[in-house]
């Protein structure tokens, strides 16, 4: 009787080890090896970096593959207020506004040309130094209000060829006078075509032109962009 006694506390024992041994291993969370090996893969988890750039937010548009041509007028002393107010030449704008323009770059070059840029973002001080030079409304918008090139959404522009060399619009750049107008049509046909080209391609992209100045076109609802002030900070 003892014996059998014996025999049955061994078998008990034996059913309880057993029984915690399924529990630990069903229950993974609370098995020290699991939470080892666990934090072991968390660790050797490559890092992804997500942040993506706002399409508000103020980039360069720089020349890449040739596609972009930089005349920034505003760098030099060859524009209406004969004085340089930039201290380099390059072409910001609203990310929105570049990636519009990337598209304007394709639609262009299929047609045979290349876009040349003479103003971009103009910070909000470069805007009152321009005014302090022309303290006219008529040729440059009161700081007060702001442009929406002070908004990073507009661009000054032309069309060359291939070859860089930029097309006949009637005009210069900034001349105020009628002749610059879009409904000024006492032109050549070559000036009328090449304006007519411009307009095609920038209006495609979202952009809007500026009736008294062919070479001036805004991006559709920057003017409810903020007007920025941020430097444009040149390469050393």
């Amino acid at each position: 009787m003892l014996m059998v006694k014996g025999i049955n506390y061994i078998l008990y024992l034996c059913f309880i080890i057993s029984s915690c041994a399924n529990n630990v291993s069903d229950r993974p969370s609370e098995n020290p090896l699991f939470i080892e090996e666990h934090h072991q893969e968390e660790d050797i988890k490559p890092m992804v970096d997500t942040i993506e750039i706002s399409d508000t937010a103020i980039i360069e548009l720089k020349e890449e593959d040739g596609s972009f041509l930089l005349n920034m007028k505003y760098a030099t002393e060859d524009n209406f207020l004969k004085e340089k107010v930039y201290d380099c030449a390059k072409c910001l704008l609203r990310k929105k506004a570049v990636d519009a323009l990337i598209k304007a770059s394709a639609l262009a070059e299929q047609k045979g040309y290349r876009i040349m840029f003479f103003d971009c973002y103009r910070p909000l001080y470069i805007q009152e130094k321009m005014w302090e030079i022309v303290n006219d409304p008529r040729y440059v918008a009161n700081p007060a209000k702001g442009s929406i090139h002070n908004r990073g959404g507009a661009v000054d522009l032309t069309l060359a060829d291939m070859e860089g060399n930029a097309l006949d619009m009637g005009t210069k750049f900034d001349h105020f006078g009628k002749e610059a107008h879009h409904d000024y049509l006492e032109l050549s046909e070559e000036v009328l075509k090449n304006r007519e080209e411009l307009k095609n391609i920038m209006t495609a992209v979202g952009f809007i032109p500026l009736n008294s100045e062919w070479w001036h076109y805004s991006l559709e609802g920057a003017r409810n962009y903020s007007l920025g002030n941020t430097p444009i900070v040149c390469d050393e």
